[in-house]
């Protein structure tokens, strides 16, 4: 089960702001009211995804919204007609194969859709470390994007990333402001399943 979610938020390659939605919604209320000009990037920490909220009326009311969207639709969706299985939550989607991998399906004990499951699961549960260190690569690469791409040794810095070559990333970043490399670090070392 993933973590509460925590958000942070970014002014001029600065840190204003860090926390889950009750500690971090009011201060960028404050800061949204005196100035309301200023681009704030938003970070889900979780996956480094930018946000945005609405941050007009009053604390309460921007509280109330963000918690509701964050909660997701309070409406279920009506299932598609089709296939599948939608009051128990299933609903079908293609997948595209080749023939020779519909035939192995059609061999699998149980079917094919039971063959898919098992094979995800046993993927799911293979090296979590490596899917974890995946998973923070690419956060820490949206993270990257988003704030630094015009940075010097952006485009150095992401191939260290994805090389994995810790070293040679902080070498690269070392010149950028701090709380950008201290944010790019942390995400790095977040556990993410």
């Amino acid at each position: 089960m993933s973590p509460d979610p925590t958000y942070t938020a970014f002014l001029d390659n600065a840190q204003i702001a860090a926390g889950p939605l009750e500690t971090i919604l009011p201060t960028l209320k404050t800061f949204f009211d005196r100035n309301p000009g200023d681009l704030v990037l938003i970070f889900d920490d979780h996956t480094c995804r930018q946000v945005d909220f609405d941050l007009r009326g009053p604390v309460a009311e921007v509280l109330a919204r963000a918690l509701a969207a964050s909660q997701g639709p309070q409406v279920p969706t009506p299932p598609r007609p089709g296939p599948g299985r939608p009051k128990l939550g299933v609903v079908s989607r293609e997948v595209s194969l080749l023939p020779r991998h519909w035939e192995w399906l059609e061999q699998q004990p149980n079917g094919a859709s039971a063959a898919l499951r098992r094979l995800v699961d046993e993927a799911r549960t293979r090296n979590p470390a490596a899917q974890r260190a995946r998973l923070a690569t690419e956060a820490a690469s949206r993270f990257l994007t988003a704030i630094a791409g015009n940075f010097p040794n952006y485009e150095e810095a992401t191939r260290a990333l994805y090389a994995n070559d810790r070293s040679r990333l902080a070498e690269l970043t070392r010149d950028w402001p701090q709380d950008i490399q201290t944010y790019l670090q942390t995400r790095l070392d977040a556990p993410l399943l």
